[in-house]
């Protein structure tokens, strides 16, 4: 098998729909504990800065979305709940707090239980708060193009669970590799 090509920070220094949309099928790669954990991205979920009402980011720079406000390719990693960890790429310039989040994955190696939906994708990927800010280019944690290219069938959909938001809510940010069955909704 080819070696995977770890993506530069100038991936994620783009437009964050962008950035989402080329997430898809690139491989999160875990080392931890000496062992390589490996999800094919299937779903994510755009969240364009401090103007969408469904981003974290929108009110303002706080301890917990301080990372979002930082540099491209970093990890942000929130606690929802109190019980499940969440992880999003940080998109665009530092200070535009922009970022993508990670909704499901593809078991390809050393992933264990369910990996649809955000939450359950980190416990199977042994993703917590420590890996809040960590840096994307790293060797330990970073995302990957697959070892082989495959043309995707993208499909377009409102986020989930951001009725709050008002016509953020409706805005087509969310984006899945179609017919995939780890998605975590149609």
């Amino acid at each position: 098998m080819p070696p995977r090509r770890k993506v530069p920070r100038a991936f994620y220094d783009r437009d964050t729909v962008s950035v989402a949309r080329d997430l898809l099928g690139k491989h999160l790669i875990h080392l931890s504990d000496g062992v390589e954990r490996i999800g094919r991205i299937v779903e994510v979920e755009a969240y364009l800065g401090t103007n969408d009402l469904a981003s974290h980011s929108s009110r303002g720079m706080t301890g917990r979305t301080r990372v979002m406000f930082g540099p491209p390719g970093h990890a942000y990693v929130y606690l929802v709940y109190g019980m499940h960890c969440c992880m999003n790429v940080v998109t665009e310039r530092e200070g535009h707090a922009s970022a993508v989040l990670l909704r499901a994955i593809e078991p390809v190696k050393n992933v264990e239980g369910t990996t649809r939906g955000p939450g359950r994708l980190c416990k199977a990927m042994l993703i917590d708060r420590r890996l809040d800010g960590h840096d994307l280019t790293s060797d330990d944690f970073h995302i990957a193009d697959p070892p082989v290219s495959e043309p995707l069938s993208i499909v377009k959909r409102p986020r989930v669970g951001v009725a709050y938001a008002g016509h953020w809510a409706r805005r087509l940010l969310r984006f899945y590799i179609r017919g995939n069955p780890f998605i975590s909704e149609p």
